[in-house]
């Protein structure tokens, strides 16, 4: 799997369309994905809405072109592949996800619903790290690994892709042991459900 010719800080600057075209190529040439996101939903599970907010605030924050409804496209596009040519994502959400308020509250009670509904997708496998849950590693950022050979971790500043073989197993242990702590099926629908009757239903 090739690392992108451009560095995503470079495609940035081009704006979200690109940006996020990119990564869509990305999740396209993928097999099995896993991904650990501690304090914000998934993208591959992201609402239109949910999506919508999120790019605005990194718009904002690095004052870059704002072709946010070309962004939401590629984002939400990825979900068109969900249970297509045996593809497989296992995703971690910390329980925090689900309460980091992203839009106000109606994008976040439909952003819940969409979660709950996603138990069910095929080729899915969610987990929720509880709060309360004893870790086995300390937290971290949010990251992706594809198909055992590519990392990328996202930060504030430029967000790096590992490709060496001691970096993609050293994610693929801490997401093994972030697995530990999680919770599935309706332990999992449990804790989205809370958070939902905290924000109303």
């Amino acid at each position: 799997m090739p690392k992108a010719t451009k560095t995503w800080d470079e495609l940035h600057q081009e704006g979200m369309g690109p940006t996020q075209e990119a990564f869509l190529d990305l999740v396209r040439q993928t097999r099995e994905a896993k991904h650990y996101c501690p304090d914000v939903v998934w993208g591959n599970l992201q609402t239109p809405d949910y999506v919508r907010a999120m790019l605005t605030l990194v718009v904002e924050y690095m004052e870059i072109p704002r072709d946010i409804e070309a962004g939401v496209r590629a984002r939400t596009a990825r979900a068109e592949l969900f249970g297509k040519d045996g593809r497989t994502y296992h995703t971690l959400l910390g329980e925090q996800a689900l309460r980091s308020n992203i839009g106000g509250a109606d994008v976040m009670r439909g952003q819940l619903h969409h979660i709950l509904d996603s138990f069910t997708i095929p080729g899915v496998t969610l987990g929720i790290i509880p709060s309360r849950a004893e870790l086995h590693v300390f937290p971290g950022n949010s990251f992706g690994i594809f198909d055992r050979k590519r990392v990328e971790v996202e930060l504030f500043g430029q967000s790096p892709t590992h490709t060496e073989k001691d970096q993609v197993e050293r994610y693929e242990r801490a997401f093994n042991l972030l697995k530990r702590s999680a919770v599935y099926g309706e332990d999992a629908k449990a804790v989205v459900r809370a958070e939902l009757d905290a924000l109303g239903g």
